[in-house]
């Protein structure tokens, strides 16, 4: 028994001052560290030891208190470079991956058929490129459709009308205010393009056709001044609000798809208004 006891407070002995001469050991390490940062304060690294720290980044959890000639956003920076330099070597692969790309032939063909024929969609086409030989799916035809160059002479017409009847003309467009509930306001605004004023402005939860129309019916209750009214192509706007436009004696004019820059004055007005008030308050209701 009292062997047992002389060998346990034998090894407790030796563990304590194996640690502490290890602790020594560090402390003598990190004094000379701190004077070599102190003589060279960007010592140079080679790939191996940059290798080394990314490697006990991920296997040491203590690795940051150890850093001395480096800082830790320094590691994690080495690490996201060989992270992307990884997948970047293993992306490079010979053949080819996914779905076969569409001929440059086919490509130029779909753009001279929608440039020449402006009135087809995807299945014509699709039926005559079938006819040509082309067996091409319907989906890949409308995508690049959709990648096919615009006319240019249709901008220059657009900007032309907007020049010419700048005095006859108004616009309308909604845009939407968060509020501090987390709950949403619709901004109905009518803006004339000769002096950017605007003619009527209101607020809703709730943006029907019903309530479009009676907003009209406010800003034009007697015979319109304006002979233009255009607009965007939101479903509030249906037939009912174009209806009722032309019931005012005005004529309605809808923008292409995904062309903000063709009603710009209220693009512009509504930019204004987040510039200098919605962005830096918050609506209670």
């Amino acid at each position: 028994m009292v062997r047992f006891v002389r060998l346990c407070f034998g090894t407790l002995v030796r563990l304590f001052f194996r640690q502490q001469s290890l602790l020594l050991e560090n402390l003598a390490l990190r004094q000379q560290l701190v004077m070599l940062k102190r003589r060279h304060p960007r010592p140079s690294l080679g790939l191996l030891d940059k290798l080394f720290w990314v490697i006990a980044r991920r296997v040491w959890s203590g690795w940051k208190q150890a850093l001395l000639v480096v800082t830790p956003e320094t590691v994690v920076r080495w690490h996201r470079a060989g992270f992307r330099m990884y997948w970047r070597l293993i992306s490079r692969v010979q053949r080819q991956v996914g779905r076969k790309q569409t001929p440059k032939e086919i490509r130029e063909l779909i753009f001279q058929m929608v440039a020449e024929n402006p009135t087809w969609g995807a299945p014509r086409i699709h039926g005559e490129l079938l006819m040509l030989g082309f067996d091409l799916s319907e989906r890949t035809i409308s995508r690049w459709m959709k990648r096919a160059p615009r006319d240019p002479d249709r901008a220059k017409r657009w900007l032309a009308f907007l020049r010419n009847h700048r005095e006859a003309i108004a616009a309308m467009d909604f845009f939407t205010v968060p509020t501090i509930t987390f709950g949403v306001l619709y901004c109905f605004f009518i803006i004339s393009h000769d002096r950017r004023r605007i003619l009527h402005v209101n607020v809703t939860k709730h943006p029907t056709s019903g309530w479009i129309i009676q907003q009209l019916r406010e800003a034009f209750p007697f015979e319109a001044s304006h002979k233009y009214l255009i607009f965007d192509r939101d479903q509030k706007f249906g037939f009912e609000v174009i209806a009722a436009v032309k019931a005012t004696r005005m004529i309605p004019k809808r923008t292409s798809f995904r062309s903000p820059w063709q009603n710009g004055i209220a693009e512009r007005w509504v930019g204004s208004c987040r510039r200098d008030q919605t962005c830096w308050t918050t609506l209670l209701r």
